[in-house]
Parts: structure tokens; sequence; C-alpha cells
């Protein structure tokens, strides 16, 4: 540990440094804290000794490297028996040595007494799972947003499982909502790699023999009774993550846990062979209303959600040689997120030729309004012309009255 940690010295920041940005751990900058795991701070960290990562891990760190950047501090609780130093010390390790544009960026760590806290990138737009917990703030996710968001994660566990250098392949172990980031586009971020597994170059059989870890609803059920850890496991946990994004709840909320000890995919698979699942989708998603009346809605269109329910499903199936690999998994969610855009442009042609239509209609009654308006005009106006005419002729008229004719003999 000690050599990992002399190689990562560059990374180093000191406890004294992240007491003062957070006010010694003040709850004013906190932002989430999961099961007693860890607390998650939001803070401006004094960065300016950092000048030099990114040449240093080809990592984008050092593009502020003066004054204060805003970061998220991860501070793990002390004793905690599922983290120990291992754990610690595998995260850093896998942190510093990835980088894709879904996977968070390690900034810093700090080891210092009995303290354990990671210095990441700020993830503006919080995590997926705390907007699962509010109906106002799932408003914000429409169903384009939540398929990028699923696409991109999609893109960064494709990544880990096949696409490594020296063909490596990673096994996160903890994929949920709880450790996915969303930036301020609302860019997805993968965090929480302190349960990963290194494995040999990839071959189609690869797996591991390792006691079972992570949230009991998104453990992969046959990791869980045979400890035989493979790729598919991610797969089933990020198949939870689809439908908890479909149904807008997470996945031990007590509506599922009522129904199986398991929460949400149990009861999801049963749905879906009943031809139920629909039902479960989130009433959000059903909504036609808009900020503009004559808006119209941009919830999912059935070709997008069939495709998506059908990935989602196939993801969690209870074995792992049923379910499919990340790539075909990226491939599905990308056609249904096609499917949804070309509707939508279908849907705004559609729409911006009805309000042409009505323009034009409305142009033309107008202008038959304006015509008729004009036709009475004109023959009000012909009318007084004609009276002022017939006037102006006999005030003209040359015969005189009989009085003056015969005063003239």
């Amino acid at each position: 540990m000690s050599s990992l940690e002399n190689k990562l010295g560059h990374l180093k920041i000191h406890l004294n440094d992240i007491k003062s940005a957070t006010n010694n751990f003040s709850e004013t900058y906190t932002i989430a804290s999961w099961d007693d795991e860890y607390t998650l701070y939001r803070v401006e960290l004094n960065c300016s000794d950092k000048e030099n990562l990114s040449s240093e891990k080809g990592k984008n760190i050092g593009e502020h490297p003066k004054g204060h950047d805003i970061v998220v501090i991860k501070r793990y609780t002390s004793g905690n028996q599922c983290f120990g130093e291992e754990e610690r010390f595998t995260e850093i390790e896998m942190l510093s040595s990835v980088e894709h544009p879904n996977i968070v960026t390690l900034i810093g760590f700090c080891i210092e007494d009995s303290e354990m806290i990671l210095v990441i990138e700020n993830v503006s737009n919080g995590y997926l799972r705390n907007y699962l917990r509010n109906d106002n703030d799932m408003r914000i996710l429409t169903w384009e947003k939540r398929l990028k968001i699923c696409i991109e994660v999609a893109n960064a566990l494709e990544h880990l499982h096949s696409e490594m250098e020296d063909q490596k392949m990673i096994i996160h172990r903890d994929i949920c909502s709880c450790n996915i980031g969303l930036d301020e586009n609302w860019r997805a971020k993968i965090d929480g790699f302190g349960d990963c597994v290194f494995l040999p170059p990839y071959q189609e059989d690869e797996a591991v023999y390792i006691k079972w870890r992570g949230r009991s609803p998104y453990i992969d059920p046959e990791y869980e009774k045979t400890n035989k850890l493979k790729r598919e496991s991610d797969v089933y946990s990020f198949g939870i993550v689809l439908l908890e994004i479909l149904c807008g709840r997470v996945a031990d909320d007590p509506l599922y846990m009522k129904e199986s000890d398991k929460g949400l995919g149990p009861v999801a698979r049963q749905s879906f062979s009943t031809g139920t699942l629909e039902d479960m989708i989130d009433p959000i998603l059903k909504e036609e209303t808009s900020e503009y009346n004559f808006v119209l809605k941009r919830g999912p269109k059935k070709e997008s959600l069939h495709t998506f329910m059908k990935i989602a499903y196939q993801c969690v199936a209870e074995t792992q040689d049923q379910r499919p690999t990340m790539k075909v998994v990226v491939k599905e969610l990308e056609k249904a997120l096609s499917f949804q855009l070309n509707s939508e442009v279908k849907s705004d042609y559609v729409e911006e030729k009805s309000h042409a239509s009505i323009i034009e209609t409305q142009v033309v009654e107008l202008s038959n309004e304006l015509n008729s308006m004009n036709m009475t005009d004109k023959s009000e106006n012909f009318e007084i012309h004609n009276k002022e005419n017939m006037l102006h002729d006999q005030a003209d008229d040359p015969a005189e009255p009989n009085c003056c004719k015969f005063a003239m003999f």
C-alpha cells in the first residue's frame, strides 16, 4: 500500500486544507450521505499546488491550477466494516489509472489519522438516487435526458469491461443510482470504485470466484448464490438502474420490498412476463402538461419505450448467461434514443404544419373579414357620395323659382 501511496504522492491533500474548506465538515456543505458509508460535501478547495497533475496522469485535473476549484469531498465513515484500507487504495488506484468522460475524475486524496477522504470533480447536479426520491426533481429528467444518462453509464461500463489498455477487464461490483453523478451538463459520471475487481485479459467466459459484495437490490442473484463474479454481474446491476429510471423509484422502495425482499428486480421481471410492466412506469413520464399549451408532450414514444423495456428486462435475467454484453446494451439504448428523437422530429413537423395551417386559416378569415368590411365601407361611401352629389346638383341648378321668373318678364 505504501508503494502506491508514494506513487500517487502528487495527489495528496492535507487534512487541514480539507477541514478548512468544509468548516470542519459542517453540514452546511453536505450534499449526500449513503447508509453510513460516506458523506459527500461540495466546497471550494485551493488546488493551486496541483499544477502538474494533468501532465503526470494524462487527466484534466490541472486545467484550473490557480485559485479555488469547486470539488466534491467524499469522506468515508470511520471504522466502516465494509470499506477498509484495501478498498480505499483500490478506489484510488482505479480512479487514478482510468480515464473516461463518464467516469468521475480523481483530483486528490487524504489519508491522515483515521480519515479516508477522496477529492473528486464536482457533480453539480448531484446523484441520480436523489432524483428518484423526489417527484419534483424527477420532472427535470425528461425521457430523452434519462435515455442519454443510461447510454453514458453503459458506455463507461463497456469501456471497463472490454476497452481497457492491455485488454484488462474491470468489474465495478457496485453499480447503483447512488454511484451515478450528474455534472453541470447532465453528463453521467460513475463513482464508487472501492469494490471493483481487476481481471486478466478479456475472454468470453472470464470469471473470478470472490465473496459477493454490493447492495442487496442490485446484486446479481447468481453471483450472490455462487460467488461467481462475471462482467454480467455489472450488467444485472445496471439493469436495475434502468428499471429505476423507468419507474422513477429507487430499487429498495417500500412498494417493491413488500412484494420481494430483493426489491425492484424480481417485481419488474414478473410484471414484464405478465405484460404489465407499463403499469409501473413513472407517472411523470405520462403527464401531458407542458410549459406552453401548444407544445406536444415529450413523453416516451412507443418504439423507444418498448426497446428500453426489453433491454432492461434482458439485463436483469436471473442467470448470467441469459444477459447481454454491455456492447449490446449500448446499441439497444442508442436505438431507443433514435426512436425517441425521430418521433419528436416528426411531431415537431406535424406541430409546425398544424400551426402553419391554423395561422393560414386565421389569415384567410381575417382577409375575408377585411374584404367584407371594405365592401361595406365602399357601399356606404357610394351611397353617401350619391347623396352629396344630389345635394350639390340641387344647389347649382340654373332653374329658378317661379316667383323669380315672373319678375323677369
